[in-house]
């Protein structure tokens, strides 16, 4: 049953519109498999309001009940015809919001979301606002927990279209009246739940004096008993629809072809970068290998590998995308294969396999790909890069091209690549399967292979030798350092390097071996 108690600061208590935005975050966009490049919309009934410590039904006959946690912001003077500019002016306030969809109903919708998101309970808001004047809107944080655990954390710095924009676009056909609200879209991490399952969310503002909060907005999942008459659609759910509630196909328990990845072997989950297990496909990183590893160069490193053998670890042919870069992380794979109409239609749409990598790469590791050196398209763009950004990964090496350069560049994210292109992945590659062995570049990288980048390119490390190439190459450089002052001071090369016994002896001295 709606209710609006514990929506404290809700101006609107009795009516009004509620206008929800379809897709607004990257991290969602890009599993979903297609970026907006417009905002769209659709309305939920008032009645679907409920506060904090609500119930929200699974309808009986139901399966596919899922959550997204969003940030609401809540108009406070009339806005018709705003400018963007002056658009945050009308807002009184921002708080929690959770835009609950049953999604055995959307193919009944087509679209208009009437029944799969306008029940009874499935808009809970709350519990507080926090004032508009308090808050940067760019600076504003939506957390969601199911049965406690963190499921979804994104920024408001992140959207595709920023709260004042969607004020201005809607504004320019309707009045957005005091107490309207406008539900602003969901991050990636929106999943299916079940009968007793609890799900909070939580908008902040943890950079604002006092770090303001909308405090923990709280639903109970129940399950209903009154069937479905036979006078409408009643409930039904496909493979395609389990896919898109849980997130992706492994969650909701479906076969790896389900996903359109065949090639995700070993009983790896290509969708969350982990084993059968819950395990990391490439576990992390040492510090204090990964720190020896960032003060060195991959010339000495190099030249370490090659002592023992290893002469193909070199990814040849790419380059930083900003002078000065270095990169050090473990090894996730992705393989691209040539261009074939039939695969692409098949594996190239949707949240396919370049998409899941970006979405589910994880600190400390960097994506490297597999294009076959073929530089005449796009492997990475601006948003998956944005995406593996704000997901702490440790950079993005391609031996293909990238687009939308100069805005990658800018990111705090290290790549390296053939170069740009603004041609789109369908011109040249098929997404294929990640986490499996790839050749980058004429290098052979396996998931977990530790990856090292600066000025004069890339190279993969194997896992086993990375920690004993790391203290030799930090020993070299030191003796390198040394060998470059007695140059500066005036003394000739031969002997000196590399060193013969006599100098070796006098090195040794000054290091007070």
């Amino acid at each position: 049953m709606s209710s609006h108690q514990g929506i404290e600061g809700l101006p609107n208590s009795g009516g009004g519109k509620i206008i929800a935005v379809h897709l607004n975050y990257p991290s969602r966009a890009a599993q979903r498999g297609r970026t907006p490049e417009h905002p769209s919309y659709f309305f939920k009934p008032w009645s679907s309001v409920s506060g904090t410590g609500g119930t929200v039904e699974r309808p009986a006959g139901a399966e596919l009940l899922a959550f997204e946690g969003e940030i609401a912001i809540i108009i406070g003077t009339a806005a018709r015809r705003v400018r963007v500019e002056d658009a945050w002016q009308h807002v009184s306030g921002v708080t929690a919001a959770n835009d609950f969809g049953l999604y055995d109903l959307r193919s009944a919708d087509k679209g208009s979301n009437v029944r799969s998101k306008g029940g009874d309970g499935y808009t809970p808001l709350g519990p507080s606002v926090i004032p508009a004047e308090h808050i940067d809107p760019v600076a504003l944080r939506v957390r969601t927990w199911v049965n406690g655990v963190v499921v979804q954390d994104d920024t408001s710095d992140t959207l595709l279209f920023p709260f004042a924009q969607l004020i201005a676009d809607l504004s320019q056909l309707a009045t957005l009246e005091p107490g309207d609200v406008i539900l602003t879209g969901t991050p990636a991490g929106s999943s299916v739940v079940v009968p007793g399952d609890v799900v909070e969310v939580e908008v902040d503002a943890p950079t604002a004096p006092g770090a303001p909060s909308s405090g923990r907005l709280v639903t109970t999942v129940v399950e209903g008993t009154e069937p479905f008459g036979g006078f409408g659609a009643k409930p039904a759910a496909d493979d395609h629809q389990r896919i898109e509630a849980w997130g992706d196909a492994a969650a909701a328990g479906l076969p790896f072809d389900k996903l359109r990845d065949r090639d995700a072997l070993g009983g790896r989950d290509a969708l969350g970068g982990r084993d059968a297990h819950g395990d990391r496909v490439a576990e992390p990183l040492d510090p204090a290998v990964a720190e020896q590893l960032a003060s060195v160069s991959t010339a000495t490193l190099s030249a370490k590998l090659r002592a023992r053998g290893y002469t193909e670890v070199f990814v040849e042919g790419v380059h930083a995308s900003r002078p000065g870069t270095r990169m050090v992380g473990v090894a996730r794979t992705l393989r691209f294969v040539a261009h074939r109409p039939d695969l692409f239609a098949e594996r190239g749409n949707g949240f396919n396999a370049q998409k899941r990598i970006f979405d589910t790469v994880e600190a400390g590791e960097v994506i490297v790909i597999e294009a076959r050196g073929e530089r005449g398209t796009g492997t990475v763009g601006d948003v998956l890069a944005l995406r593996a950004q704000q997901r702490g990964a440790a950079g993005v090496v391609t031996d293909g091209g990238i687009r939308d350069a100069e805005q990658v560049a800018a990111f705090d994210l290290p790549t390296f690549s053939q170069g740009p292109h603004p041609s789109v992945l369908g011109r040249r590659h098929v997404p294929w399967e990640i986490d499996v062995a790839v050749t980058c570049g004429g290098a052979t990288v396996l998931p977990g292979d530790v990856i090292v980048g600066d000025g004069d390119g890339v190279i993969a490390i194997p896992r086993a030798l990375a920690a004993e190439v790391a203290v030799e190459a930090v020993v070299q450089e030191a003796e390198d350092a040394w060998i470059a002052e007695q140059v500066r001071g005036g003394a000739a090369v031969d002997g000196l390097f590399p060193l013969n016994a006599e100098w070796r002896a006098r090195y040794e001295s000054e290091q007070g071996r």
